[in-house]
């Protein structure tokens, strides 16, 4: 019985190991950030187990006991328009065993004029897509490792064309107290259309990360390291419009080794003062960096940075991503403690 559980796994997981990240995939909104402090620390960091109820929408193993009745709401006026926003609330029934979190993401694509294929015009409409998750996380017996799975319910509406689909999101998070450390693997996005828009199923963004922090013993710092996309290892794509040509007009496209692959998958940052009333955080993302960057031009893509403060029962915290100069985006967010 063992044996063929394994292998509907194997097979099962399969199918999605191939997964694309450039575009290839539904449901994109999915791997948004999830809040300013996801953004300030590089976009992505999976390693936060304190009260940050919103770090359950992309780690479900970091539910604890911590985010007890504690609602996030989160808003960032995005590229192009675009406006989206994340919530969260936290429920503790038992503190020993039973967390309970439930989460939202929204995007609005804003206000499109139609035309037909001779041009007339049909008419303004628009798009926007959103999930609705449910999590629950646990100790693994008296080891200092956590298990957690996040269930989401996906729906998107573009003009006339709405989809609905399923996701599971689950990770394994190993929190050595003693040092204050912790590690985690997440497999996110793992699911299928139920409904597609035009009788085609397209896959979900699955994706499959691991990541790292700790603070410091004697200084208030805590340095995250996250690894993404690890389901597809050459994430790197030479930019035909850095290929060099010499003088007899032969071109060498850029190169893109093992190096360069390395760190497009990687993402740095870092938390000053983690645990304080006031907090400043910094993160470079290596992959956005390297693909948004202009030659000879330095716009400083790929940095973001952002501040929390905690007030009473609230925490504001605020965040400035630089994608290149032409593109900034900010994100808002708050934090009630309702107990």
């Amino acid at each position: 019985m063992i044996k063929r559980f394994t292998t509907v796994i194997c097979v099962f997981f399969s199918a999605y190991l191939c997964a694309q990240v450039g575009g290839e995939t539904t449901y994109q909104f999915l791997n948004l950030i999830a809040s300013p402090r996801q953004a300030a620390l590089g976009g992505k960091v999976f390693t936060n187990i304190d009260y940050d109820v919103t770090q359950a929408l992309t780690n479900p193993s970091a539910i604890n006991v911590e985010m007890d009745n504690q609602l996030a709401l989160n808003y960032s006026s995005y590229l192009g328009g675009i406006s989206y926003g994340t919530g969260a609330y936290g429920y503790t029934w038992d503190r020993r065993v039973l967390t309970f979190f439930t989460g939202i993401t929204y995007i609005n694509y804003g206000s499109f004029d139609g035309y037909d294929e001779q041009g007339n015009p049909t008419g303004s409409f628009s798009g926007n897509e959103a999930s609705l998750s449910f999590g629950h996380s646990r100790q693994i017996g008296y080891s200092d490792f956590y298990a957690g799975g996040t269930i989401k319910l996906i729906t998107s509406k573009l003009e006339q064309y709405s989809s609905f689909g399923a996701a599971i999101d689950a990770g394994l998070m190993y929190i050595n107290e003693d040092i204050e450390f912790q590690a985690t693997l997440v497999v996110r996005n793992l699911g299928m259309q139920i409904t597609t828009y035009a009788g085609q199923n397209e896959p979900l963004p699955f994706e499959i990360a691991f990541g790292m922090s700790q603070t410091l013993e004697n200084v208030p710092l805590r340095w995250h390291i996250t690894l993404e996309n690890l389901q597809v290892w050459p994430l790197a794509v030479s930019n035909p419009a850095r290929a060099e040509t010499d003088l007899e007009g032969n071109q060498t496209q850029e190169k893109t080794g093992f190096f360069t692959n390395l760190i497009s998958h990687t993402i740095l940052g870092a938390e000053l003062f983690p645990e304080g009333a006031f907090n400043i955080r910094l993160g470079y993302n290596f992959r956005r960096g390297r693909e948004l960057r202009i030659d000879e031009q330095r716009n400083f893509s790929g940095i973001s940075a952002g501040i929390g403060l905690q007030l009473n029962k609230f925490r504001f915290s605020f965040t400035h991503v630089r994608y290149t100069s032409a593109s900034n985006a900010n994100f808002f967010g708050m934090q009630i403690d309702l107990r």
